[in-house]
């Protein structure tokens, strides 16, 4: 008898759930827009004995309703809707997809930094607005990217990324500020250490790609931009908690810092009464770091070869919780 598996929230390609059916008995709930609402979802959950898919709050209530699953597969490199403690206290093993989406999530994040620096968005709405009548004057121009210092706080592999792009491609001068220090990417990258109040002050542009925790909660607020300088401009590309969003909105009104370029927010999708999506001095995108065809289809591949193995008995390639469940 197979397993019995749940897809939710984000559907599989054919082929890609062909190849898990090959395996086990799939229960699909990706029409469901808020599956912990559906009766028939929490229904499924309590036979399951695997999951699938993202963007779905895994908390200790939910994991309660699941008495019989042992294998959850996250399509996403992040697992802040998962409580880890939880599914460690139950032995599930929890996998996620972080290297499908590394070199993805880089390119726009450093297109965040190029359309800040260089006020893309304002000036092409500017042009289509009709108001492109003479050329620039100075309270126009933008900000040069090369030869500027960019400073990176969390440098995992996204962060890594980013850092070769703007060394080697951009001539920029990198620093970083991590748990902990990375001599392999400063041998590597020729990025520089550095604590977090130093990074702020020396950097033109302060990237930031740090998963959301009680200890990176509000990182990001009134006295963070205030070291940044009036010239600074701020890129978040982690999560939207990580920021503490009204301290962010004021800093960007009375110029206390110049611009920022944002792909996550506290609240998604961000409400249209929001500052952050009126604001000429903010570019505002709609969390698409892994948004391409390639790498969704990536990182859902991947998904499914982790539930796989995992199913098999195996070592998936990306299990998170590996260790704190009891594996060496």
């Amino acid at each position: 008898m197979k397993p019995k598996v749940i897809s939710f929230n984000r559907p599989l390609e054919p082929e890609l759930k062909q190849r898990l059916e090959q395996h086990a008995e799939l229960l699909d709930f990706t029409y469901t827009k808020t599956p912990a609402d559906d009766p028939a979802f929490i229904e499924a959950l309590a036979t399951a004995d695997a999951a699938i898919g993202s963007s779905l709050k895994f908390g200790a209530d939910l994991i309660e309703k699941a008495p019989k699953l042992k294998i959850v597969s996250s399509v996403s490199a992040g697992v802040d809707n998962f409580d880890v403690a939880a599914l460690n206290q139950r032995g599930i093993l929890l996998c996620n997809t972080p290297d499908a989406l590394t070199e993805t999530v880089a390119d726009a994040g450093f297109s965040l930094i190029l359309s800040t620096a260089r006020r893309v968005v304002e000036l092409a709405n500017w042009v289509r607005d009709g108001q492109w009548q003479k050329s620039l004057t100075p309270e126009r121009f933008g900000k040069d990217v090369h030869h500027a210092t960019l400073g990176i706080v969390g440098m995992g592999r996204i962060g890594a990324a980013i850092a070769r792009r703007a060394h080697f491609g951009f001539n920029m001068k990198v620093l970083y500020h991590n748990r902990s220090q990375h001599q392999g990417y400063e041998q590597e990258i020729g990025v520089e250490y550095r604590s977090f109040e130093d990074l702020l002050k020396e950097s033109d542009f302060i990237c930031t790609t740090l998963p959301y925790s009680e200890q990176t909660a509000g990182m990001f607020g009134a006295e963070a931009f205030k070291a940044m300088g009036e010239d600074a401009i701020f890129i978040n590309i982690g999560r939207g908690g990580v920021v503490d969003e009204p301290a962010l909105i004021e800093a960007l009104k009375n110029g206390t810092i110049r611009a920022a370029g944002l792909d996550v927010f506290s609240k998604e999708p961000l409400p249209a009464d929001n500052p952050l999506a009126h604001l000429d001095n903010v570019v505002a995108l709609p969390h698409i770091g892994s948004a391409t065809a390639a790498t969704r289809f990536a990182m859902a591949e991947l998904a499914v070869d982790n539930l796989i193995a995992a199913l098999q008995g195996k070592r998936p390639q990306c299990p998170y919780n590996w260790k704190q469940i009891g594996n060496e």
